[in-house]
């Protein structure tokens, strides 16, 4: 057996083809991800002053606990803790890269965590300007 194959046949065993079947927790954990996510694609379109406002604060607060949190998001974080009692569980492959794993899985797509932090830090902030320019009227 060369190097190689030696390489390849230990990250097949390591990285699997297709993700695994969720149960219930983590299905509902999943779905919730969307949740965020929707508001943070959209929220800058609201007409509602209010809920403008507190879409500049929203962003900020969510750049913020992922960066205190490591890279990581809370709700992976809950997730961890009650299947394992721990605040952070490593067999997860989501923790602190549900969106890339998303990504991966959908599109094949292999980005690094630093490409995709780059591209998710950007968009916070395109999305955080295009509403401060909608409640100022810019839009």
């Amino acid at each position: 057996m060369t190097l190689d194959e030696t390489q390849s046949s230990e990250l097949e065993t390591t990285i699997p083809a297709q993700p695994q079947n969720r149960d219930a927790l983590g299905q509902v954990c999943y779905v919730l991800h969307f949740l965020p996510l929707i508001f943070i694609v959209s929220g800058w379109l609201s007409p509602w002053r209010g809920l403008l406002i507190f879409y500049l604060a929203f962003l900020p607060v969510i750049f913020l606990q992922w960066k205190l949190n490591r890279g990581a998001c809370v709700l992976n974080h809950i997730e961890s803790l009650i299947r394992t009692g721990r605040w952070r569980n490593p067999s997860n492959r989501e923790e602190g890269a549900w969106l890339r794993t998303l990504v991966n899985d959908k599109t094949g797509w292999n980005l690094s965590r630093t490409s995709m932090d780059i591209f998710i830090n950007s968009m916070l902030a395109i999305f955080w300007c295009l509403a401060f320019s909608r409640l100022r009227g810019w839009l």
